[in-house]
């Protein structure tokens, strides 16, 4: 006479390893997907990283400017 107890585990491990495998799928797609957007964003970031110096050069010789004329 089999254990129902066991068989009702077995039943939801079976489950688990189910949900587990699908939850591993769900998450390599979203990682996908993210490394899509990252290649995507990857021109604007170079953009803003210039704009970001050019603001800062621009500071800089503006208060080197200040100080030669004072």
């Amino acid at each position: 006479m089999e254990n129902p107890h066991a068989q009702r585990q077995a039943v939801l491990l079976e489950r688990i390893l189910k949900n587990a495998s699908t939850c591993t799928e769900v998450i390599i797609e979203l990682n996908h997907c993210v490394e899509e957007i990252l290649r995507a964003n990857a021109p604007v970031k170079i953009a803003a990283d210039l704009a970001t110096k050019y603001r800062k050069n621009v500071q800089y010789n503006l208060e080197a400017t200040k100080q030669e004329m004072s």
